[in-house]
């Protein structure tokens, strides 16, 4: 355990020496939710706490993405990394401190979105919807975790920046993170987002803090999409270590 906290404490440190990484997970959803979800649907209750559950999403796919994809791919191409996979602790501890890491970042990141959705807007939970929420958050979170692993392992550092930057955007859009509660979203929007990952992770936030009811399709998807990226982000490992160590 002493190990899994060091590697956290020095990588949560290593990544809030950049706070731009910091800055950019929870500055974009907050600057979403003022400019989008304060002034259109901040007065009605319902649109404003499904709104609320798109921007949580879409903060916790940018801290995912970009700490886990850019960081990674960052950390392969410091000496130090190589040094750190051929000590006897194992990759376990290295893995768990980075989650602990990113977690910390999600932290921060959702924190803006809750406070302008408190205060600004009529959103409403209950305490106890709002613990399953963000439960249903961090379940949500699995494949883009998984997703940001398998760009940091397979890629380097600038290929992983576009990379990210290129999937994040489409997959926010698609899965109807920014185009407000379900039934005002385009046929278009309608059609493909079933088959992201956004949807049935914004779909699990939805049904833990209203009545929503998540679609199967939505929910197959969504554990589809854990077992691939689960699968590539193993191979990616192994391929690097093996690239590198044999």
């Amino acid at each position: 355990m002493s190990l899994v906290l060091t590697h956290a404490r020095y990588q949560f440190l290593e990544t809030i020496r950049v706070p731009i990484s910091v800055i950019g997970s929870s500055v974009f959803p907050a600057l979403a939710m003022l400019f989008f979800v304060v002034p259109f649907t901040g007065d009605d209750a319902v649109a404003a706490t499904y709104a609320t559950g798109a921007m949580l999403v879409f903060a916790v796919m940018s801290a995912c993405l970009f700490t886990y994809g850019i960081g990674v791919a960052e950390d392969r191409a410091q000496p130090w990394d190589p040094y750190l996979r051929t000590l006897p602790a194992g990759p376990l501890p290295r893995f768990t401190g980075r989650i602990l890491t990113v977690m910390g970042i999600m932290t921060i990141a959702i924190i803006p979105v809750l406070l302008i959705a408190a205060f600004l807007t009529k959103a409403t939970v209950t305490p106890l919807q709002l613990l399953l929420g963000l439960a249903a958050l961090l379940l949500g979170s699995l494949p883009f975790t998984l997703m940001g692993l398998f760009i940091g392992y397979a890629l380097p550092s600038k290929a992983a920046i576009v990379v990210a930057q290129v999937v994040f955007f489409p997959m926010a859009v698609g899965g109807g993170l920014l185009t407000g509660p379900p039934s005002t979203a385009p046929g278009f929007i309608k059609a493909i987002a079933p088959y992201l990952p956004t949807r049935g992770a914004v779909e699990l936030v939805w049904a833990a803090t209203t009545d929503f009811s998540p679609a199967l399709l939505s929910l197959a998807m969504l554990t589809l999409w854990v077992v691939v990226f689960g699968g590539l982000a193993v191979w990616a490992y192994r391929r690097d270590e093996g690239r590198r160590f044999s």
